[in-house]
């Protein structure tokens, strides 16, 4: 056999080799890529996103897009082939397993911590918008979860309604931990509830809930790796009372970065004009009840989703703008916000042509 043909063969056979043992090496990595976006101001399975009910709404137009990202499962397992493909490609992203899935984190455990997450953020998007707009909203601090087999369990009940603990009023859900690691592992804590059953049949009667009883739990160790500190086994949320009814029809989408863009859309439904001028604007963000505006991850990868379905504005929240500044896909201008003001004060400027002014991300922040 002649050496060139040798040396061919044995290079073909090295490089069949080298891509059989690439596909079946698996690499610690997952992949991010571009989910799909929603127009809050439009529909989605043929039904409004946002329905408003006992008050006044107004026709809105343009976008006003929610921006996701597709991140392959926690069971899924890559090879060192997609890992390279992803690494090369321009709109895929590839992470540390760990990254997406950290400590062991099964997929139904995403999967429930996601839709927890967009449900608060649905919340904190309609209190955002209605504190906008100067509209009363009732709030108060609840048990949110509570964890199985610890010193709560059975004494406390989601939905419960935290007055004070050891006496202390609570007025917001970081006021519970603070009371409670006061204590040292195995003191007793004593909460001032109102069970979950009578704020609900107060709430039916338009009434304000007044029984109230006190709760009396022996803490645990947290068991922290860094710092042992007293819990008892819950963690602590919001609840609200609103004026009027807001559904947000969207069940298929989780976490919480779709907050800022809920909260506009419920503003411009609410408002008379147009919030867009027409425009096609997206963008992505939490929010909280005081219309502070989070960070979020996959910036990179809901930028280019937005513009490939045509957004030439995208909100990003101002802790975001660096990283989404170093590839900014060509058309779509990125623009920093910090608070719901932010966006609608650059919602004005843009449907007004002063897109000069528009406080824009830059590599800098």
């Amino acid at each position: 056999m002649p050496r060139r043909t040798a040396t061919m063969l044995a290079s073909t056979l090295m490089l069949i080799a080298l891509l059989c043992a690439g596909v079946l090496i698996p690499v610690p990595y997952a992949e991010m890529s571009p989910g799909p976006t929603v127009n809050t101001l439009g529909e989605h399975d043929g039904e409004p996103v946002l329905q408003v009910s006992g008050h006044r709404t107004y026709p809105a137009d343009g976008h006003l897009n929610m921006t996701t990202v597709r991140v392959t499962s926690a069971d899924f397992r890559m090879n060192l082939v997609e890992a390279v493909y992803g690494w090369l490609a321009h709109d895929t992203k590839v992470v540390p397993h760990d990254t997406l899935y950290p400590d062991g984190k099964t997929e139904e455990q995403s999967t429930q911590e996601n839709a927890e997450e967009f449900s608060q953020s649905q919340e904190s998007a309609k209190v955002a918008a209605l504190k906008e707009l100067h509209i009363p909203v009732t709030s108060w601090v609840i048990v949110s979860t509570v964890i199985k087999d610890s010193p709560a369990e059975g004494r406390l009940h989601a939905g419960d309604v935290i007055k004070a603990v050891d006496g202390t009023l609570v007025k917001q859900p970081s006021d519970v931990a603070k009371l409670v690691t006061k204590h040292k592992p195995g003191q007793k804590v004593v909460f001032t509830v109102v069970p979950a059953k009578e704020q609900a049949a107060a709430e039916k009667a338009h009434r304000t809930a007044t029984r109230t009883r006190d709760v009396t739990i022996t803490t645990t160790d947290s068991d922290d790796k860094d710092a042992h500190r007293a819990v008892v086994g819950i963690s602590a949320g919001t609840d609200h009372t609103f004026p009027f009814t807001i559904d947000i029809k969207l069940a298929d989408v989780g976490g919480p970065s779709a907050g800022l863009m809920f909260s506009l859309g419920i503003y411009d439904k609410l408002t008379p004009g147009s919030l867009t001028g027409g425009k096609f604007i997206a963008g992505t963000g939490t929010i909280d009840d005081d219309g502070t505006v989070g960070p979020i991850g996959g910036i990179e990868m809901k930028t280019v989703g937005a513009r490939a379905k045509g957004a030439q504005y995208f909100l990003t929240p101002a802790d975001n703008c660096a990283s989404a500044a170093k590839d900014t896909p060509s058309g779509l201008t990125l623009v920093k916000v910090k608070k719901i003001g932010d966006a609608l004060d650059a919602l004005k400027d843009i449907r007004e042509g002063r897109t000069a002014d528009l406080p824009k991300c830059t590599t800098k922040g």
